[in-house]
């Protein structure tokens, strides 16, 4: 998700913000800066008067990866119009499906999609409340070095709807409560900007304790992918003691980076995974660069995806829960049976369900084959989003998204801030990823927000107080995922699947297919583009054809 290692922290004692977003007045609110003596001992804080307000839009277009992700999409948008165009029908309606609805219907075909629930999203679904207020599955960031996230936002004429943030990674001290640390960004090439950012941190790391660091990622550098993907059988400890790379490395950096990553601690996570993304953020001037969605999910990404592709011929049916891939005598699909009893059935089918949903479903005559087989050491982790609407407005908080490097909590935001759809100058609403929650997630809701309460009071130990003497809780919703994003531990990267499977007319998208980025969003998408391509390249080679008895993917009551 972040690369906090290749951030810089620049020390800094932090002040809360105001919001000043396009088509709301500018607002300016008191805000605070801890004051220390200079023994250290806190004392209280000291008004400040601070206005904060989104950036531009980074100069990502002319980067390699976005370049080759335009290129990716051209693809599809310029192909030859078929003859007759196949119908394709999708399963999961997350950014996987969506993407492959979107980039078939580029290509001429008509797509069916599929979603089991009434929203739109998957992974980014989200929900209004009695009050009209949102709550979401999880807290999404969009980084500039998610290039076909980036291109899809221009291709759908939707940049407008990213706030996009200073270029910078905060996080908060856990032995300096209510403080935080920062790496900001110099507008220089990368790597430099990231090597300026570390080396202007002296909070995080001691400068051996930096070199060190360094010299134990030089392999990396030197190697490339490589020795990236060599890494998989490792561990981010593992790797570290392998390195010699010093333990405070992994107190400081790399269990909130693990967490913020895949919602795991270091001693689970491949180090694959924190090499792709270091790689990702170092090598890319704006690569690290984050931004906010304007709104909700469902309703400013995943909706003009689905305007885009049904304004082409395609169609998205809500409520459409797979019940069983139904095959012919050969073990070809014959068709998708719903639970309600109806089928449907096409030219070409696709599973953009995640993955823990994959294996339940996958028919048995497929089971033993290698393709599927593999899919059993890929398990979703457990993610809990939590909100909570306070009665006033919290100044130590930051117009961005925060590290909160405690035992309990990955990341945090002040939504009421960062999010012009959420924005409110009077109450904070606080959106906050609880990791790892695989022995928190049976809990109940109260439980939970009772924890992230206490959790609350160490980063803001002069607003909140775990028995609510402080700040009031005005309500919160609680919204667990027991089967998230894939585990991505060591020796996972051989199980993960090619979006053309080895059954013909049959596909796969989401992020647990094989693609560079991992389990993200940049990564869903992503494979949706591989999946509609990987058609595109059966259709035109005449190894899929449209059906001459099926005129239309149709919906056939049993």
């Amino acid at each position: 998700m972040t690369t906090m290692a290749a951030a810089a922290f620049v020390p800094a004692k932090l002040s809360g913000i105001a919001t000043s977003f396009t088509g709301l007045r500018p607002v300016r609110l008191a805000a605070a800066a801890p004051s220390t003596s200079s023994s250290g001992a806190r004392l209280a804080y000291r008004p400040l008067k601070v206005v904060a307000v989104d950036y531009p839009r980074p100069d990502i277009d002319s980067s390699t990866n976005f370049l080759e992700a335009a290129a990716l999409s051209a693809y599809m948008r310029d192909a030859s119009r078929p003859a007759k165009p196949l119908k394709v029908v999708i399963a999961g309606a997350g950014l996987a499906g969506l993407s492959t609805a979107k980039y078939v219907a580029d290509a001429g075909h008509i797509p069916i999609l599929l979603e089991a629930r009434d929203v739109l999203g998957g992974k980014v679904a989200a929900w209004k409340d009695k009050d009209g207020d949102w709550y979401e599955t999880g807290l999404h960031i969009f980084f500039g070095a998610y290039p076909n996230m980036q291109n899809l936002f221009g291709e759908l004429g939707i940049n407008d709807r990213l706030q996009w943030k200073e270029h910078s990674m905060i996080f908060a001290m856990p032995d300096k409560p209510g403080e935080f640390s920062r790496f900001d960004f110099p507008e220089i090439p990368a790597p430099l900007n990231g090597v300026w950012a570390i080396l202007k941190n002296n909070e995080m790391l001691t400068f051996p304790e930096k070199i060190r660091f360094a010299l134990g990622l030089l392999p990396a550098i030197v190697g490339g992918q490589a020795y990236v993907e060599a890494q998989d059988s490792l561990t981010v400890r593992e790797w570290m003691l392998k390195q010699g790379v010093p333990e405070r490395v992994n107190d400081e950096v790399f269990i909130a980076m693990s967490k913020a990553l895949n919602f795991i601690d270091p001693d689970d996570l491949s180090m694959q995974c924190v090499l792709i993304a270091l790689n990702r953020f170092l090598q890319e001037t704006h690569g690290s660069k984050m931004a906010f969605l304007d709104g909700a999910p469902p309703e400013r990404l995943c909706q003009p995806i689905v305007d885009h592709f049904t304004s082409l011929g395609g169609e998205v049916r809500l409520n459409a829960r797979l019940k069983q891939i139904v095959l012919n005598e050969d073990n070809t699909v014959k068709h998708y049976l719903l639970t309600d009893g109806t089928t449907v059935e096409g030219d070409v089918y696709v599973s953009s369900m995640p993955v823990d949903i994959v294996k339940l479903i996958i028919p048995e005559q497929w089971k033993p084959m290698p393709y599927f087989k593999k899919l059993d050491k890929l398990v979703g982790v457990p993610v809990i989003n939590v909100h909570i609407w306070f009665d006033r407005k919290l100044k130590n908080t930051y117009d961005h998204l925060l590290f909160s490097r405690s035992p309990l909590l990955s990341v945090y935001a002040d939504m009421s801030t960062t999010c012009k759809e959420y924005y409110d100058p009077d109450k904070s609403m606080l959106e906050l990823v609880f990791a790892p929650a695989d022995k928190w997630i049976s809990k109940g809701d109260q439980e939970i927000v009772d924890a992230t309460m206490e959790e609350l009071a160490k980063l803001f130990p002069d607003e909140i107080a775990a028995d609510q003497s402080k700040a009031k809780i005005l309500k919160y919703h609680v919204v667990k995922t027991p089967r998230s994003v894939y585990k991505t531990v060591p020796n996972c990267e051989p199980c993960r699947p090619l979006q053309r499977s080895p059954i013909k007319r049959f596909y796969m998208s989401g992020d647990f297919t094989k693609q560079k980025y991992l389990a993200s969003m940049e990564g869903a998408v992503l494979s949706g583009k591989f999946c509609a391509q990987a058609i595109v390249q059966d259709y035109n080679s005449g190894v899929l054809t449209a059906g001459t008895e099926k005129e239309e993917a149709v919906l056939v009551s049993q």
